[in-house]
């Protein structure tokens, strides 16, 4: 017993100094700082997922303290991010839990910890992050169209059009928000998990991409959201209107990923090239309303279905 509790408190001291020097080399150092960013939440990932939940808190909470000394209270924020997502992710991994599963709590843990830090910020510094990048980044393009209206005499956007546009963004915070912390969760699953696998850890798999079905559910939102735009016609600028278009965007990017998910299946039960599927993936980006569609007929019509008798008679 003394042997493990020696050992667990020398890889908890182990994992925290890696952990700080990782988050230093992310917040201080430009070039490397973007590639270990990466990283970051590995070694509360790889401590959360040997040791027990209480001792992997303790960990979080000493390197949330350590980053306090490195780079004060403006590093406190990431290193809460980091150590949320490798506490949840490796907690999931040591409960034996599916990769869609861990994917999705960890998604979870940390937009609520993103959700907190916002609403703190605004409450106790007055400090709107998101508004505040929002001006900045509107100055700066306004700057630009206005520099190559002189160069060329030529207008790219009326003054109402980049109204639009801005006011568009700013509505659809909430789900560009979610969507990157989809996005950065996967990213960060894809490039630890490896890691973690040849560290001795067992890691889940993903199941294959070409066997992804969304729940039916999903059509049924997708259906409100129409009629609600329809039928009621909400006013731009209203939280109605707000909370339509932000459903709207998430539902048109995962019937998307469920269109490409059936042209994987379709190609891989003709047997195709997967040159080809991945080529369909790259077109899903400007043909992405296609894909939808695509989506909502596999989803509605389990078009797969026509698909899997051939495939067995092969």
């Amino acid at each position: 017993m003394p042997n493990k509790q020696t050992s667990k408190l020398a890889h908890g001291a182990m994992m925290i100094a890696l952990f700080t020097v990782l988050l230093a080399l992310a917040f201080y150092v430009p070039l490397i700082g973007s590639i270990a960013s990466l990283f970051v939440a590995l070694p509360i990932l790889w401590y959360s997922a040997k040791y027990a939940l209480k001792a992997s808190i303790l960990v979080g909470v000493a390197g949330c303290v350590l980053s306090l000394l490195i780079g004060g209270l403006l590093a406190l924020p990431f290193a809460l991010l980091f150590i949320a997502l490798g506490i949840v992710m490796g907690y999931g991994i040591q409960q034996k839990k599916s990769k869609e599963m861990i994917f999705l709590s960890s998604s979870v843990a940390v937009l609520i910890t993103s959700a907190i830090q916002y609403i703190m910020s605004i409450k106790l510094f007055e400090i709107d992050f998101i508004q505040d990048s929002l001006k900045l980044v509107k100055e700066s393009y306004t700057e630009s169209l206005q520099m190559t209206k002189e160069m060329t005499g030529q207008e790219i956007f009326t003054t109402e059009q980049l109204h639009t546009i801005f006011e568009t963004i700013e509505l659809t915070i909430p789900a560009n928000v979610t969507i990157a912390v989809f996005l950065i969760t996967f990213i960060v699953m894809a490039t630890n998990l490896p890691i973690l696998k040849r560290l001795g850890i067992e890691v889940p798999k993903f199941a294959p991409f070409r066997d992804m079905r969304l729940p039916k559910s999903i059509l049924w939102y997708y259906l409100i959201i129409l009629i609600i735009n329809f039928a009621m016609q909400p006013e731009v600028g209203s939280t109605l209107h707000m909370v339509t278009l932000n459903v709207s965007m998430i539902l048109w990017i995962l019937l998307a990923l469920q269109g490409v998910s059936f042209v994987h299946f379709f190609m891989n039960a003709k047997k195709l090239p997967k040159a080809l599927a991945w080529i369909a993936t790259i077109l899903a980006i400007p043909f992405y309303s296609l894909f939808v569609l695509l989506g909502i007929v596999d989803l509605g019509f389990n078009i797969r279905s026509f698909v899997e008798p051939k495939q067995t008679k092969e």
